[in-house]
Order: structure tokens, then sequence, then C-alpha cells
């Protein structure tokens, strides 16, 4: 079982089945067993390189990068330290750290703690 398996089998919210469900993706999910994966799990795959996508924004300025959203999240959570090296034994104390890191970074998003 590949590692994409593995993940997309960990998803916690289940897609519902009216709606078409799109699994955006990079350079790295390029090929045919990740297309299977992908296909088989009822999603339809986006995969792009960089590349791509800057050819599209300078074709359609209103173009949006969808996987920016996702590693500008990562990058969000890598600014809290303790995060970025875990330094915590048990699952139950880094499980509260990250949700405490994403109540923060909600917080600073609506402007409640830095407003």
């Amino acid at each position: 079982m590949s590692q994409l398996d593995r993940v997309m089998g960990e998803v916690v919210v289940k897609p519902t089945l009216d709606v078409v469900q799109n699994l955006c993706a990079d350079k790295g999910y390029y090929g045919d067993p990740a297309r299977e994966a992908i296909t088989r799990r009822g999603y339809v795959p986006h995969v792009r390189s960089r590349g791509e996508e800057k050819q599209e924004k300078k074709i359609h300025p209103n173009y949006i990068h969808r996987r920016w959203i996702v590693e500008v999240s990562h990058s969000w959570f890598n600014r809290f330290r303790k995060l970025l090296v875990r330094y915590e034994k048990t699952l139950d104390s880094y499980l509260a750290l990250t949700h405490l890191a994403a109540a923060i970074i909600c917080f600073r998003k609506v402007g409640v703690i830095y407003g």
C-alpha cells in the first residue's frame, strides 16, 4: 500500500456522493498508480507542476493557485517551534498542541488576538 493510499484512507470527513470531489496535487503524485488511487477514492485528480500554474496565471490573471493554500497552512504551523521539532513524547500532548496552534492561527486570521 502506498503512502497516498494510507493518507486518503485516514480522511476524517467522508466526501458526499452528490458533490464532485476534486483533489489538487503536485508533480510528486503524477503517474498511473497515484491517479488510480485518487480515482478509486472518488476524487477527480488535478496534478500540475509549478510551471503549468505560472503559465495559467499569465493567460488568466484571475487564476488562483490552489496548492499555495495548503503550503501556507503548513508554514503557519511550522512557526510553532514546539510542533516543528516534536518534543512531546505522548500522542495526546502533541495532538493537544496541534489543536492549540490551529486555534491560535484561526484567531489571528479573524483578528481576535492581533486585531
